[in-house]
């Protein structure tokens, strides 16, 4: 029933800020960086927000999710709340990176750090290194999810593929209620969108990727290369795009159209196209963590998969 309750709050919210934000000409303007040709309202990650809170608090009343995950979760809002004041008034970068910090040392906070990092060969328990690495990877995962949420129904099916896979492999209801929040918003936001998610929405679904990355690493070391590897799409576009970048000396603060996903929208892909690709890889990415036993052998063989499908962009249309 919850789940039900969960998706109907998020469609019907979105619909209802769709038309606000219309109404209040709070609109996303076309420009050269933009993958999209008509303007259109975006804020509509707050549905997703106000429904994703309110179903993982019912859940923690009634016991159905671990205290420790909840709270940790519970930090997002603060994410949310400066991300939806962003998408308004265009906050500086220093208050952005200042509150992302903020959620990422608040998160490990109440997560309890991370424990160890196994690295296949060895392992690191050090706890000064460990949760650094951890913090980074909280805020890097937020700005990534921000980098890639650029094409209609994009950010919002990765987000439900990654529910999916995290319930098939470690069950909990978390999972599904963050599904239904936010296929409620994808509804409106599948090609042609008529509202985007905006940072709102981003960041709050980078921030619980990787909450759920670092928790369940916490319950089993490899299970950080599973989410790894399950994340692949995102984190290895945004990453090799941001090196790729600074070789050619490029001002890595200035916006640009040379995340994969854009570049293959650039080459004639429509959106809702590009997004059944992405899925495409991320089915044969689940599909190596399910069915190859050894997890350093299933992370090359990811690499290798992620690296073809840039290889095959970059033929499509050179970086």
């Amino acid at each position: 029933m919850i789940y039900a309750v969960v998706l109907f709050l998020s469609f019907i919210l979105t619909y209802f800020i769709k038309n606000l934000a219309i109404k209040k000409s709070l609109l996303d303007i076309p420009n050269e960086r933009s993958s999209h040709t008509l303007p259109t309202p975006h804020g509509g990650g707050i549905a997703i927000a106000i429904s994703w809170f309110f179903g993982i608090s019912y859940l923690y009343f009634i016991d159905d999710i671990d205290t420790q995950l909840y709270y940790t979760l519970l930090v997002g809002i603060v994410i949310s709340v400066v991300s939806y004041l962003d998408d308004l008034y265009e906050l500086s970068p220093k208050v952005r990176l200042f509150t992302q910090s903020f959620v990422a040392f608040a998160g490990l906070y109440f997560l309890g750090g991370l424990e160890k990092i196994d690295f296949i060969f060895f392992t690191i328990e050090n706890q000064i290194f460990t949760n650094l690495f951890a913090f980074f990877l909280i805020v890097w995962f937020i700005n990534l999810y921000n980098f890639l949420d650029g094409i209609d129904g994009y950010a919002g099916s990765q987000a439900i593929f990654l529910a999916l896979a995290g319930f098939l492999l470690f069950g909990g209801h978390h999972f599904l209620v963050l599904i239904f929040a936010v296929f409620g918003f994808l509804i409106w936001n599948w090609h042609r969108a008529k509202i985007f998610m905006g940072d709102v929405g981003s960041t709050l679904l980078g921030y619980n990727i990787a909450v759920f990355t670092l928790y369940y690493a916490n319950q089993a070391s490899q299970n950080l290369w599973i989410w790894i590897i399950l994340f692949g799409v995102f984190w290895y576009d945004a990453t090799l795009t941001l090196y790729r970048r600074y070789k050619n000396d490029e001002r890595l603060s200035l916006a640009h159209k040379k995340h994969a996903y854009q570049r293959v929208t650039q080459a004639g892909f429509a959106h809702d196209r590009v997004v059944l690709f992405a899925m495409g890889v991320n089915l044969l990415l689940l599909s190596f963590v399910l069915f190859v036993s050894n997890m350093a052998l299933a992370l090359i063989i990811a690499l290798l998969v992620l690296h073809a499908s840039v290889v095959y962009v970059d033929k499509k249309k050179r970086f």
